[in-house]
C-alpha cells in the first residue's frame, strides 16, 4: 500500500459559523502582505526617477526587472514548499526574507545617512543604491516565493464535507487582496508626499516603505500566532519536478534512438513509456498544448504592466488638478483597481451571459472561484501608486491626467477579459494534478513580458515616446492574430474524461506494458548490434577472400 504524506491536524479544531478560525489568520496575512507589495511597488519607479536620479530608461529597466523576479520565484517556493518544508515553513521562513527586504528598502531611502554635508542630497549614492538592490532581491524571492503557497495553504484547512466553505474562503481570500492592494494605492502616496529628514526635509520615500514594512511585520507576526490551529499538509513531492523529468527522459530517448528502423511514436512524449506511466504522459501532452497556446501571452503583460513605470513617469508631465482635489501623478493608478471593481461584476453577469447565448461556453464562476490561486486572476491588474507632486525641473503641464483615464479604462477592460478567461481555460484545460504547472506557468508569462518591455527600453532607443508606445501596440495586434490563429487549431481536451480512462486500466497491467515497451526496444537495439557486427563479419571475410589469390599468385 502506498504510503500517504503525514497531514498534523490541530488537536481541537476551533470553527466560527462552520469555518475554521484558522482562515482568519491567513486572510488578514495576505491582506497586510498584499498591502506591503503593492505599497512599496507603488512608489519605486519614482524611486528611482527622483531620489536615485537615474534616467528614464534605466529606472524602468529596473523596475521591469524586479516584477520579473517576483513571477519567477513562485516556481522556487512551489519546489521548495511540496518536496522540501511544506507550505507552511516555506511561507514563515520567506516571509522573514521578504520582511528583511522590505526593512532594507525603508533604510536605503533615509537619505541623512550618506547627507555629511547636510545639504538634502546623499553624498555617497552608491551606497543607497547597493541597499535599493539587495532590498529588491529579498523582496523578490520573499513574495513570489509565498505566491503559490498562501491560498493553497488556507484550502487545506477544510475538511472534504466543507466544499460551499471553501469556495467562499476563496472568495473572501481575493477580497483581501483587493482590498490590500486598492487601499495601499490611496495610502502611499499620501505618505510620500509628506516632507521628512533629520537635517533637510525631502520627500519621505522612508515613510512611504517604511509602512510596508511595519505591515509585512503585521503579517508574520498573524501567521505564526494561528500556528497551533493550522491544518499542515506533509510535502509530498512536486508534480513539477516529475513533469519536467519525464520531459527530459522523452527528449534523452528520442535522441538515442534515431535509428530508421525504430519505429516511430505517435507522439514524441511516448519515448518516455519505458519509465513512466502512461497516464502521466497523457497529461503532460494536455499541459503542454496549453503551454503551447501561452507562447503569445507575455505582450499583454508588456503593455500592462507598464501602468506602473511609462504611464506613471508620464502622468508627471500633466496637469493633476481636479477642482477641489489634486491628483498626485502615481494616484491615477487607483483607476485600475476601482474599474476593476466594477468590472468583473458586469462581466461576469452580463457579458459572459451573451456570449454563452452566441452558443460559446465559459464556465467562468465555479471553477474560478474554487482554483486554489485565486490571487492571480485580476490582482496581476497591478495597481502601484504613491504621492509625488512634480519637482521643480519639470516644465508646465498643458496636459490634463484625465486624458489618461481612456487608456487604464481599456486596459482595465481588457485585463478582466484576458486574465479571467485565460485562468479559467488553463484551470479547465489541466489535469487535476498539474494545476500548479500551469499557474507556473501563467506566471511565466508574466516575467516575460516585463523581460521583452526592459529589452525594448534597453535596445530600441527610440528617440520619442510616442514611438515606443505605437511599437508595443503594433507587436500587439500582430500577436493578437497569431494567438487567433494558433486557438482556431486547438482542440479541447476533458481531462476528467482522460484521467477516467486510465484510470480504469490495471497498475499491474501498466507496467507489464511499460516493461514489455523497454523489452521490445532492448530486443531491437539487440537485433541492430548482431547485423552490424555480422555485416562487419562479412566484409572482413570478403576482404581476406580477395586477397588469398594474389598472394598466391606472388608465390607462383
Amino acid at each position: 500500500m502506498q504510503n500517504l504524506p503525514r497531514t498534523h491536524t490541530p488537536p481541537s479544531s476551533v470553527t466560527v459559523c462552520g469555518y475554521p478560525l484558522s482562515i482568519f489568520f491567513i486572510v488578514v496575512n495576505e491582506f497586510c502582505e498584499r498591502f506591503s507589495y503593492y505599497g512599496m511597488k507603488a512608489v519605486l519607479v519614482l524611486y528611482f526617477r527622483y531620489f536615485l536620479r537615474w534616467d528614464d530608461d534605466l529606472a524602468i529597466t529596473i523596475y521591469h526587472t524586479f516584477v520579473a523576479l517576483c513571477y519567477l520565484t513562485p516556481i522556487l517556493g512551489a519546489i521548495v514548499a511540496d518536496s522540501w518544508l511544506g507550505k507552511f515553513k516555506t511561507i514563515v521562513y520567506l516571509s522573514i526574507v521578504y520582511t528583511l527586504g522590505q526593512v532594507v528598502m525603508a533604510i536605503s531611502a533615509i537619505h541623512d545617512i550618506t547627507d555629511a554635508n547636510k545639504d538634502g542630497t546623499p553624498d555617497n549614492m552608491t551606497f543607497h543604491v547597493a541597499l535599493s538592490m539587495v532590498g529588491l532581491i529579498l523582496i523578490a524571492l520573499g513574495t513570489g516565493g509565498i505566491k503559490p503557497c498562501v491560498a493553497a495553504f488556507g484550502g487545506d484547512q477544510f475538511n472534504e464535507h466543507q466544499e460551499k466553505q471553501r469556495s467562499t474562503f476563496f472568495s473572501i481570500f481575493y477580497l483581501s487582496i483587493n482590498a490590500g492592494s486598492l487601499l495601499s494605492t490611496i495610502i502611499t502616496p499620501i505618505l510620500r508626499a509628506q516632507e521628512c529628514g533629520i537635517y533637510s526635509q525631502q520627500k519621505c520615500y522612508p515613510l512611504a516603505f517604511g509602512v510596508p514594512a511595519a505591515l509585512m511585520v503585521v503579517a508574520l507576526i498573524v501567521f505564526i500566532v494561528g500556528s497551533r490551529m493550522y491544518t499542515k499538509v506533509a510535502p509530498k513531492g512536486n508534480i513539477m519536478l516529475e513533469v519536467c523529468k519525464c520531459i527530459w527522459y522523452a527528449v534523452k530517448n528520442r535522441f538515442r534512438n534515431r535509428s530508421s528502423s525504430i519505429p516511430k511514436r505517435e507522439h514524441w512524449m511516448d519515448w518516455a513509456d519505458e519509465k513512466y506511466e502512461k497516464l502521466l504522459i497523457a497529461q503532460i501532452k494536455m499541459v503542454l498544448k496549453v503551454l503551447f497556446l501561452y507562447i503569445p501571452l507575455p505582450m499583454f503583460w508588456t503593455l500592462f504592466d507598464q501602468q506602473g513605470s511609462r504611464w506613471t513617469l508620464q502622468a508627471t508631465t500633466m496637469d493633476g488638478d481636479f477642482g477641489l482635489l489634486v491628483i498626485q501623478p502615481d494616484q491615477m493608478q487607483t483607476v485600475n483597481p476601482i474599474l476593476i471593481l466594477g468590472f468583473v461584476p458586469i462581466v461576469d453577469s452580463v457579458i459572459y451571459p451573451l456570449i454563452a447565448k452566441c452558443g460559446l461556453n465559459f464556465t467562468y464562476v465555479a471553477e474560478f472561484q474554487n482554483r486554489p490561486n485565486g490571487d492571480i486572476a485580476v490582482t496581476n491588474g497591478h495597481t502601484e501608486c504613491g504621492g509625488l507632486r512634480p519637482e521643480e525641473d519639470i516644465g508646465p503641464n498643458v496636459v490634463h491626467m484625465a486624458w489618461q483615464i481612456p487608456q487604464y479604462f481599456l486596459m482595465t477592460m481588457g485585463e478582466v477579459v484576458f486574465s479571467v478567461t485565460g485562468l479559467e481555460f488553463s484551470y479547465s484545460q489541466a489535469p487535476s494534478n498539474m494545476k500548479s504547472v500551469l499557474q507556473a506557468g501563467w506566471l511565466f508569462t508574466v516575467a516575460v513580458g516585463n523581460i521583452i518591455v526592459l529589452i525594448v527600453a534597453e535596445v530600441a532607443q527610440l528617440p520619442d515616446q510616442w514611438a515606443e508606445y505605437v511599437l508595443f501596440a503594433a507587436l500587439l495586434i500582430f500577436v493578437c492574430v497569431v494567438f487567433s490563429i494558433m486557438a482556431y487549431f486547438y482542440t479541447y481536451t476533458d481531462p476528467a474524461e482522460v484521467e477516467a480512462r486510465f484510470a480504469e486500466l490495471e497498475p499491474e497491467g501498466k507496467d507489464n506494458d511499460r516493461k514489455r515497451r523497454s523489452l521490445e526496444l532492448h530486443d531491437r537495439k539487440e537485433s541492430l548490434e548482431e547485423e552490424n557486427q555480422r555485416k562487419s563479419r562479412s566484409s572482413s571475410e570478403a576482404s581476406s577472400h580477395h586477397e588469398a589469390p594474389a598472394d598466391k599468385a606472388t608465390n607462383m
